[in-house]
């Protein structure tokens, strides 16, 4: 046995290929080609090894190099690899798994919640050791402008889906003499409160849609940046909704955790 599979042996894999693979999460770290000699600093490689590495890669299809600058870039083998990744890629699942984890170090119910059909709904619902007394439950359809859940979604999905539901929940507040969304009247309202929102990462209400109540919700983001999911915390202490609270700083990790981009970019 030579020293290299003896290496491999103790750690229980093979150095060369985690080499190679460092190589690669490096170049996947930036948002522009990269010289030899960045590479090869970034990696803590001599760029020898470096080049060797990334003739492999170019022959491979995983990498491409420019013309003139010599620099090297991602190419279209490791763009395939990167699709098929995020084809394979369940977000609902893997925070509906890690629900009863959150649940327990937060010590607050927690929802998961998709947009559906009718709107904002609770797909999955893990009740803390202290339950909240609601009538909440699986299939609930919570509203855009007086839920932490739907505000998040406001916040941050696609907003074509939600049009129709923003504008008759508008229609509805207008209307209303006396309403929870007396804040909440115009289009300029609205886009007030989320840009308040994506500045601290999360969304919240205190007592709005359920008297004695209060929420903080958070997205998982795809790699465009758009909610796939929300995730809501209930309790009913109002320090729950400060920001930098225990649970607000719980919500984000746990989100920011099961995302492909930053929650918090403002």
């Amino acid at each position: 046995m030579d020293k290299d599979d003896e290496s491999d042996r103790q750690s229980g894999g093979i150095q060369s290929l985690d080499a190679a693979l460092k190589l690669l999460s490096a170049m996947g770290g930036y948002l522009r080609p990269m010289s030899l000699s960045e590479l090869a600093r970034d990696c803590g490689m001599p760029p020898s090894k470096v080049h060797r590495y990334l003739t492999s890669f170019l022959n491979a299809g995983l990498v491409v190099q420019a013309g003139k600058s010599g620099k090297y870039d991602l190419g279209e083998g490791a763009i395939a690899l990167g699709l098929a990744a995020l084809a394979r890629h369940d977000f609902v699942n893997r925070a509906s798994d890690a629900l009863p984890e959150l649940c327990l170090e937060s010590g607050l119910t927690v929802l998961l919640s998709v947009w559906g059909t009718h709107g904002a709904t609770v797909v999955r619902w893990e009740r803390a050791a202290t339950p909240t007394v609601t009538s909440m439950g699986l299939g609930t359809i919570l509203p855009l402008l007086n839920s932490a859940t739907g505000r998040a979604f406001l916040t941050w999905a696609p907003p074509a889906p939600l049009q129709a539901i923003r504008e008759a929940e508008l229609r509805a507040a207008r209307k209303a003499s006396s309403t929870v969304n007396s804040q909440l009247r115009t289009e300029q309202d609205i886009d007030r409160m989320t840009e308040t929102f994506r500045m601290r990462g999360f969304s919240s209400v205190e007592g709005r849609f359920i008297p004695g109540l209060v929420a903080i919700a958070a997205p998982i983001l795809d790699w465009q940046g758009r909610a796939q999911c929300v995730i809501t915390l209930i309790g009913t202490d109002p320090a729950v909704t400060e920001p930098g609270s225990d649970a607000v700083r719980k919500l984000i990790g746990f989100c920011e955790k099961l995302s492909f981009s930053p929650i918090i970019t403002g």
